[in-house]
């Protein structure tokens, strides 16, 4: 199976009810992937897009990035971020993407979820990974913004841009939007 095609939607239903409200598409990319995948879903939802970063860039080298991200998880360190759009509270529904870091979301997004208020909000998440599909990571926002709504996710297998700009992957992306409520 190639990569560009491996996609999974967790739990989607055919009859989604059409969502409403101000949009934001918002999410962490260390490699530049889950970065292409989100100006995708802006592109094809509009609404507004942020990146969420930390303050203190992970390292360039991959295994640099991949100790210190399990040192974060097993601390249970928030690393402070920031984020180009911070006023979340003007938005009604999040699309929220990042990538699966040792089965869930990188620490980073573990520090915006805590920053933030998402009581009333409706989350779409979605994320890129080498394997683990969503992981634990829509229970553990589940946890983390329990007066949320969190909608069915989205898990595209990434590796690098190439498998995530493919007219398959992008029509993967499409048809969750439309599953979920957001695109007709």
């Amino acid at each position: 199976m190639s990569l560009a095609g491996s996609v999974l939607l967790a739990g989607v239903t055919r009859a989604a009810a059409k969502l409403s409200g101000k949009v934001l598409v918002v999410y962490f990319s260390w490699s530049g992937v889950t970065r292409e995948v989100a100006n995708h879903i802006h592109h094809l939802n509009g609404g507004d897009i942020g990146e969420i970063r930390t303050v203190t860039p992970y390292p360039i080298e991959y295994q640099a990035t991949l100790d210190q991200a399990k040192r974060e998880q097993e601390a249970r360190s928030r690393p402070a971020v920031a984020i180009a759009n911070s006023n979340i509270d003007s938005y009604d529904v999040i699309i929220v993407g990042y990538p699966i870091w040792y089965g869930t979301l990188p620490m980073a997004l573990f520090s915006f979820f805590d920053a933030h208020n998402f009581n009333g909000k409706t989350i779409l998440p979605f994320c890129t990974h080498e394997g683990s599909h969503l992981g634990r990571s829509v229970t553990d926002i589940k946890t983390l913004c329990p007066e949320a709504t969190v909608l069915d996710g989205l898990a595209l297998r990434g590796g690098k841009v190439a498998n995530v700009t493919t007219r398959t992957a992008r029509n993967e992306i499409a048809t969750w939007l439309r599953n979920v409520g957001l695109v007709g």
